[in-house]
């Protein structure tokens, strides 16, 4: 008979213990341990292990039998590495994302808050991919998927739809039905029945990402996986998901913004650095090719507090507007708001202006804000918003066609950033005129191979006395 225990996993790496406790003993985070029911049968039993004091030559060799026809060691020198045919998808963001495509046999997670749009990308990728595709749903029916089909439009001879939460079904139409792409939405929902615990638990997560990875990598069909989120935005369930996967896109964006934005956490066939950008209408998501024009199409040139920066989102340049707002303190307390950019770097910010540059914001209230939704980490955005808070405090535009990339430190030097010729190409071709850069960024840089004019500054100070002076 099954024997019925419980045991406690840790949502965090998948550790088991035999009981509670507040920190995990293994990845040592707090609060994370859960209770499982485990079921146990004969079945179960461990196999005997080999006796490798034996394993050598001579009679004790012989003894303990051969190995079996599983895998071998091999020389490094005598692997053949071959080039990966990837399936390209009609959709350019993903594949860049992606490395270039889609890899035979591959197992990717797509994360993101509840209706960001993570169904609604892999539903358009299963209708215009031109390829045979199941798609698994465990938490739509089949008429809410057809009814979003048909407002996403494309070619649906070649999706099948499939309603069910067992692995062992799930597989088992997959193996018969042999896809070139598998969809499952969402890991969360399905269930394994080797495992006696409800879907979405720690053992249920871990066990049905197991089997997927097994089957892909069996039989080369390329699966993708829709996991939900915590309120702390991480992937729901244990750390270990993220460990099987091959690769890991988190897709963000603001609710109240038409922008979803596609990052890269992990991938093992390509770089972590590259990002998707799409826009959400009412007909799906559409690539955005130019982010940096839909950006700047909605900018006010003769307006004070705007600056424009040229800025890296992955590996990709783009330029965006920095809006400030610098205004007398009316209830005493001066209030620093900050959206899309780190609050206590722009208090830094703040105490560099005052102390280097002599601009008195002790008394002023400050408000910052990165148009268009985006959240902008690069530091190379300081000195435009050292430029829109001069511009905001002065009640001086900034002149039209400028943009900046540079970084600001605590003594009020203009540092270098990476990449810089990327930017520079960037806004030569939107148009922009000059671009205020570090001057340690010059060097073995040709001016005359861009059309736009190049200043160099070295302290807060001077970008001060170029533009407001």
């Amino acid at each position: 008979m099954a024997k019925v225990k419980v045991a406690f996993f840790c949502r965090n790496c998948g550790a088991e213990s035999p009981k509670w406790m507040g920190q995990c003993p293994s990845c040592r985070e707090w609060n994370t341990l859960v209770e499982e029911k485990v079921v146990k049968t004969k079945n179960d039993r461990l196999e005997q292990k080999p006796d490798w004091r034996s394993v050598g030559s001579g009679a004790a060799a012989k003894a303990a039998g051969p190995l079996g026809k599983g895998p071998r060691p091999v020389p490094l020198d005598e692997v053949v590495a071959g080039e990966v045919k990837r399936l390209v998808s009609p959709d350019a963001e993903l594949n860049r994302v992606l490395g270039g495509g889609i890899v035979p046999g591959s197992i990717v997670l797509f994360g993101g808050q509840p209706g960001i749009g993570k169904s609604t990308l892999l539903l358009q990728l299963a209708l215009n991919l031109g390829k045979k595709v199941l798609y698994v749903s465990g938490e739509e029916s089949e008429e809410q998927i057809k009814m979003r089909a048909d407002r996403l439009g494309g070619k649906a001879e070649n999706c099948y739809l499939l309603t069910e939460t067992n692995t062992n079904k799930l597989l088992q139409h997959a193996a018969d039905l042999k896809p070139d792409l598998l969809i499952a939405d969402s890991i969360q929902t399905l269930a394994s029945p080797h495992v006696e615990s409800m879907a979405g638990t720690v053992s249920q997560v871990r066990e049905c990402a197991a089997e997927l990875q097994r089957f892909a990598k069996e039989t080369g069909i390329p699966t993708f996986l829709i996991g939900h989120i915590t309120k702390e935005g991480s992937i729901a369930g244990p750390k270990l998901l993220e460990h099987i996967v091959d690769a890991v896109l988190q897709f963000e964006g603001d609710r109240n913004y038409t922008y979803r934005i596609l990052r890269t956490l992990k991938n093992r066939f390509g770089s972590t650095d590259e990002l998707g950008i799409y826009q959400m209408d009412s007909s799906g998501l559409r690539e955005v090719t130019n982010p940096s024009e839909l950006l700047l199409s909605e900018r006010d040139e003769q307006l004070s507090g705007s600056a424009v920066c040229a800025t890296l989102e992955g590996m990709r340049p783009m330029l965006v507007e920095v809006q400030a707002l610098v205004s007398t303190a009316v209830y005493g307390t001066p209030q620093r708001s900050a959206t899309g950019f780190d609050l206590r770097r722009l208090s830094m910010l703040l105490a560099v202006l005052e102390k280097r540059a002599g601009l008195p914001l002790g008394n002023q209230d400050v408000f910052l804000n990165i148009a268009g939704g985006l959240r902008v980490d690069d530091p190379a955005i300081d000195l435009s918003i050292i430029a829109a808070l001069l511009s905001s405090a002065m009640d001086v535009n900034v002149p039209p066609n400028v943009c900046f990339a540079g970084e600001v430190g605590l003594s009020g030097e203009i540092r270098a950033v990476t990449r810089i010729e990327q930017r520079i190409q960037e806004a030569d071709r939107l148009g922009f005129r000059a671009i205020y850069v570090s001057k340690y960024n010059v060097k073995g840089l040709d001016p005359d191979r861009y059309g736009i004019r190049i200043h160099t500054l070295s302290t807060v100070r001077e970008l001060y006395e170029a533009l407001f002076a």
